[in-house]
């Protein structure tokens, strides 16, 4: 398949990504009002060092210090933990973890970067639907509590565009998607616009940490290849991890996680608040 080459990389040390997150305890209470998901390249000083210590000394203390198959295991028994919505239910929370900032009235579609009216959702032209990252055939999961309506890679995308992504694996290169500027893709993978690479592939990995097939689903890995089908399986794994280096976590994302964590599912992306554990598992 054809490849692009970017001419920027943007590095990150891991301290200083890792700093970046706003986040709240383990034991924080559902926030009163829906924190509002925001743009840019994320927060960083004290008060997100602090809160970050703060969360591992409370919600990550068993993963720490770990690496490899131990840290992927024991991110696992901490995020399994979750309160699980119905499909039905995920419009509504997606109303929240993706609202516009700049538009409290919209939501943020994920490859066009569009805003559109929360009240557009459904399934016709020019509405916005609910978007499963780590495809549904890839694992047959379908819309079931559990993978089908977790929010950590479910996003609003327009729905023409959802359906041109359809359920391809991720990879470098091919044509522009038409209503989705940035965007490429052939026959076999989709490549998302620069700005959400990383979004994209932290949603996979964490697909990949959750579900480890020991309750009722199929264990979801990642790895190096297209064309994966149906099998439980997601590449580009290299392609994945490029990403999620080149675009660290920014304040959309960071708020995102937090909403989910403190409003919905009440488990976290690990690799939002600490994307230096991409590398250290794979």
């Amino acid at each position: 398949m054809s490849r692009r080459h970017h001419p920027a990389v943007r590095p990150v040390l891991a301290l200083c990504a890792a700093a970046a997150v706003l986040v709240g305890s383990a034991n924080a209470a559902p926030a009163a009002t829906p924190p509002a998901a925001g743009t840019g390249t994320g927060v960083t000083g004290t008060s997100a060092v602090n809160k970050l210590a703060a969360l591992d000394d409370t919600y990550y203390q068993n993963a720490l210090g770990k690496t490899g198959p131990a840290l992927k295991s024991a991110l696992h028994t901490i995020i399994r933990n979750q309160t699980k919505l119905s499909y039905t239910a995920v419009w509504e929370a997606l109303k929240v973890t993706d609202q516009d900032p700049a538009n409290s009235a919209n939501v943020k579609l994920l490859y066009s970067g569009l805003s559109r009216a929360k009240s557009k959702n459904g399934g016709n032209v020019g509405d916005w639907n609910r978007e499963h990252v780590w495809a549904q055939s890839h694992g047959d999961f379908g819309t079931s509590q559990g993978p089908g309506t977790d929010l950590h890679h479910l996003r609003p995308e327009d729905v023409q565009v959802n359906g041109i992504r359809g359920n391809k694996d991720f990879d470098n290169g091919g044509s522009s998607v038409s209503g989705a500027p940035g965007n490429l893709t052939d026959s076999d993978s989709f490549e998302p616009r620069d700005a959400v690479k990383g979004d994209v592939a932290r949603m996979i990995l964490y697909m990949a940490v959750r579900y480890e097939g020991n309750d009722s689903f199929a264990n979801l890995e990642p790895n190096d290849r297209v064309n994966n089908g149906s099998s439980p399986l997601m590449g580009r794994l290299s392609v994945l991890k490029a990403w999620s280096d080149e675009d660290p976590p920014d304040s959309f994302e960071q708020r995102r996680n937090d909403a989910i964590y403190n409003q919905f599912q009440h488990n976290r992306n690990p690799f939002v608040d600490h994307p230096e554990w991409v590398e250290s598992i794979w």
